[in-house]
């Protein structure tokens, strides 16, 4: 029962850290009309943290509205 806990928590910090670093920068990239692929290495690099914070502070990419 124990390995059936571990492995479930497991795959939860797995999906957690999956969103975190990957799914949440792309999807804010995708949305404000910027490179998905630069913001997810700009999260692995530095910090998921630094690159939504930036995503959300930049806004929308300035040819979006053109």
């Amino acid at each position: 029962m124990e390995g059936l806990v571990a492995l479930l928590f497991g795959l939860v910090a797995l999906w957690f850290t999956l969103w975190l670093f990957i799914l949440l920068p792309a999807r804010m990239a995708e949305a404000r009309g910027r490179s998905a692929i630069g913001w997810v290495i700009v999260s692995l690099f530095f910090s998921p943290i630094l690159a939504v914070l930036l995503l959300w502070m930049l806004g929308d990419a300035p040819d979006r509205n053109a």
